[in-house]
């Protein structure tokens, strides 16, 4: 051998190399890293894919600039693997080493697997765990972050990317994460934010921690920007695993089909009764979807956000569904700014990867006020509406209860490309609801009335059963059948199956101008 050295010596040289690269920061900063609560990047990548199906690259990409020489390996791991058998791209931030900083070397580390991802067409994950960039390296790092937002954006629509984070992810670093189509949170340690607690004190004055500023609860309930927020890190992988099962690999496939020994045409009588027939009464409309899904299972996004309305995925005859629901527990099941922001962006999201779309419809209108009026309630709310109508994906909706106004009309209605639209008995459609329209209409009449209080119960009970009910819609064709509740679930899926070869074309166009 030129240098002296055997194949086998070679090879141990190699296998010394990798392991010490395995380490990371070292076996100080790992015991740090567990000490905070967290698991290494490695370790992370091994709970999220199947056992023994990793494949990193890029092991022995090492740090430049002002790293150089500093460490083996660079603050990333990446590579591909497989969950539940199907491929997966991922890369991980490796906060033992250099503290998960973004240089020019992991910068281009990531963009390799994501460009692997989109000529493959499959799923990326990233976990977040990093101190942003790497000051030294100034520009380089900043190049990456560019590159790396410009390609999350191309890849939007064409396959899946979600986003873990599981520690810090702070200033520019946040904006890839907000590109992409899921965000989890690891409560207690996973933390976003654009300037953290140090610099709002000085600018600001204000006083406020790590957590209550960025962390997985406040993301996820007041800001929106966090689909989950799940305590523990298993525990987010495996929640990781369970959205990737619901979602096709990438925007040319169908989702998985899923063998389920629960019927088809079960009917299911406790829908007679969770439905309260005072359209005033408050109920949990989740009831409603565990009783419609395959096997009861809803995967719910955005739990603790703009609660007046419910999304998530289900299966209903083993398919994929997105189910968009008003929640009358929260705020009558009102429209707002956030609600309207909520499902729209779920709605663009089940089109863009060929999953149906199953609407519950029980809402009272949009919620009135200064507050909602100023903050943009016409354009959020015009979000909507343009992504229903844009959405090309089977739509199936049923009324439950009201359908009010310019609420009925943005909840998949038949006006909005609706393919399958359904009521029960209890639906009620008009343009307000009943107190509401009495006011108006006979507004004159009560003012004359001897005794205005009973002529109006009157007036309204007379308007319920003229105009708030199901069958003028349906004598109309707006609706295409008022259903026994108890056959809901058979009728959907007998709706989703007549769609499943729909072909439905938007006009060509560069894309559309949705109101933001």
């Amino acid at each position: 051998m030129a240098d002296g050295l055997t194949v086998e010596e070679k090879l141990a040289q190699l296998e010394e190399m990798k392991a010490q690269i395995a380490l990371g920061g070292g076996p100080k900063r790992i015991e740090a890293q567990h000490a905070r609560g967290k698991l290494t990047a490695r370790e992370r990548i091994d709970l999220l894919l199947d056992p023994g199906t990793f494949d990193e690259i890029d092991s022995l990409r090492s740090p430049s600039g002002s790293a150089a020489g500093k460490s083996l390996g660079e603050a990333v791991v990446t590579g591909w693997g497989k969950v539940d058998g199907r491929p997966v791209y991922i890369f991980s931030y490796d906060f033992t080493l250099l503290g998960g900083s973004l240089s020019e070397a992991v910068g281009e580390k990531i963009l390799k697997v994501m460009d692997l991802a989109m000529m493959t067409g499959a799923p990326i994950v990233g976990i977040q765990d990093s101190g942003g960039a790497r000051i030294q390296d100034g520009p380089e790092s900043l190049r990456g972050f560019g590159e790396i937002f410009a390609l999350n954006t191309l890849a939007s629509g064409v396959i899946p990317q979600i986003s873990v984070i599981m520690g810090p992810c702070a200033g520019g670093a946040v904006y890839s994460p907000a590109i992409t189509d899921f965000i989890f949170m690891t409560e207690g340690t996973g933390q976003m934010y654009i300037t953290g607690p140090d610099v709002i004190r000085a600018v600001t004055g204000e006083e406020v921690s790590h957590e209550d500023l960025g962390g997985a609860d406040a993301h996820a309930s007041k800001s929106g920007v966090a689909h989950f927020a799940i305590n523990g890190e298993e525990e987010t992988l495996a929640e990781v695993r369970r959205l990737l099962s619901f979602l096709p690999s990438n925007n040319a496939e169908d989702p998985p089909q899923v063998g389920t020994g629960d019927d088809h045409d079960r009917e299911d009588e406790e829908l007679l009764q969770i439905v309260p027939s005072d359209a005033n009464r408050p109920y949990d409309v989740r009831e409603v979807i565990y009783r419609l899904a395959d096997d009861g299972d809803f995967m719910e996004v955005h739990e603790l956000f703009a609660q007046n309305v419910v999304v998530g995925f289900a299966r209903m005859g083993g398919r994929t569904v997105g189910i968009v629901a008003n929640q009358p527990m929260h705020l009558a099941g009102v429209l707002d700014i956030n609600a309207s922001r909520k499902a729209a962006r779920f709605v663009r999201f089940c089109d863009c990867f060929n999953i149906p779309i199953v609407t519950l419809v029980d809402v009272p209108g949009y919620l009135p006020g200064t507050t909602q009026e100023y903050g943009g309630i016409i354009t959020h709310g015009a979000k909507l509406l343009f992504a229903y109508s844009e959405a090309t994906v089977p739509k199936v909706a049923v009324i439950l209860r009201k359908a009010y106004g310019g609420a009925y009309l943005v909840m998949s209605s038949k006006h909005l490309r609706g393919d399958a639209n359904f009521a029960w008995p209890t639906g009620e459609v008009a343009v307000m609801g009943p107190d509401g329209a009495v006011n108006i209409v006979y507004r004159e009449e009560l003012a004359n009335a001897s005794d205005p209080e009973a002529r109006r119960k009157e007036l309204i009970e007379e308007y319920r059963s003229k105009f708030a009910n199901p069958y003028i819609p349906a004598g109309r064709g707006f609706l295409d059948d008022v259903i026994d509740p108890r056959t809901t679930r058979s009728k959907i899926i007998r709706a989703l199956e007549m769609l499943q070869n729909k072909a439905d074309r938007n006009p060509p166009k560069k894309h559309g101008n949705i109101p933001l």
